[in-house]
């Protein structure tokens, strides 16, 4: 697939994978994918939370953090943006944190390889759901973020966040008024709750900002039993889902128009119309 000659129009790509406990296998996996993804034109490419590493319990993930700006999967990040030669948004990884945990950390790495950002996990996944008998309390581990972060890109200025982040829809808003354009929203959503409320949320969270939303997820059943629900999706500012992968790895690819987020943004100004 030839890259698009248009300037207004950026091609990106959202991987989808079943990440498991070996570091090493998870990252050839990455790596494959994103060589497609750069294949296809791709100047940017989003990974899922936990893409480097899906513990068989959740400490394990301490284990394996890596201090900002140091450690095997970052470098790997780093040596893949060059050799692909595109940015790259790492889904989540864990960074070392205070009192014993880690943040879940998102990250971007330009084309040269440079990090550009780091986004620490604001919103802990601290829930029981007894549909599916499941609880879950990222907090025993992980300590919560305090920045909202955006960034400028060619493709627009990204907003970072992951996963039970999404359920928050004023983080994104003051990404909006901060200028972001592009919302990542980096997934590992449990089977039960991402059947009923995972497409609808990245929806509302594009509508109402009138921004896209590339959502890279993982899908499939993990060593510890934990199953997630897959249904990567790339979404327009209209809301309209551009590209979508229900299950199995892959890459998903769509062409980001930035001047329909301008037109819409001009015609349909609900930013400039708040009250509150």
């Amino acid at each position: 697939m030839a890259a698009n000659l248009n300037p207004a129009m950026h091609r990106v790509a959202a991987l989808q994978l079943c990440s498991g406990d070996n570091v090493a296998l998870n990252l050839e996996t990455c790596d494959r994918l994103l060589a497609e993804a750069a294949q296809a034109g791709c100047t940017m490419a989003f990974l899922p939370e936990n893409f480097a590493f899906f513990g068989r319990h959740d400490q394990d993930k301490l284990a394996i953090a890596e201090v900002e700006g140091s450690g095997p999967v970052q470098d790997f990040l780093s040596s893949a943006a060059r050799r692909h030669r595109m940015a790259l948004v790492a889904g989540s990884l864990p960074l070392v944190g205070d009192e014993g945990r880690c943040y879940g950390a998102s990250m971007l790495f330009d084309a040269s390889g440079s990090s550009r950002a780091v986004y620490r996990k604001m919103h802990l996944f601290d829930v029981d759901i007894a549909a599916g008998g499941e609880r879950y309390r990222e907090s025993a581990y992980c300590t919560p973020g305090d920045d909202v972060v955006t960034v400028p890109h060619a493709v627009g200025v990204v907003g970072l966040s992951i996963c039970y982040d999404l359920r928050f829809p004023e983080l994104y808003r003051q990404m909006a008024v901060a200028g972001a354009s592009l919302f990542s929203i980096p997934a590992a959503f449990t089977e039960t709750t991402g059947q009923a409320h995972w497409e609808i949320l990245l929806r509302a969270r594009a509508v109402e900002n009138l921004a896209w939303v590339v959502a890279a997820a993982q899908y499939g059943q993990h060593p510890n039993g934990r199953r997630t629900w897959g249904h990567s999706m790339i979404i327009d500012p209209w809301g309209r889902i551009v590209a979508m992968q229900e299950s199995g790895d892959g890459v998903i690819v769509a062409d980001l128009d930035t001047e329909l987020t301008a037109r819409l943004r001009r015609d349909f100004p609900v930013l400039n119309h708040r009250r509150l």
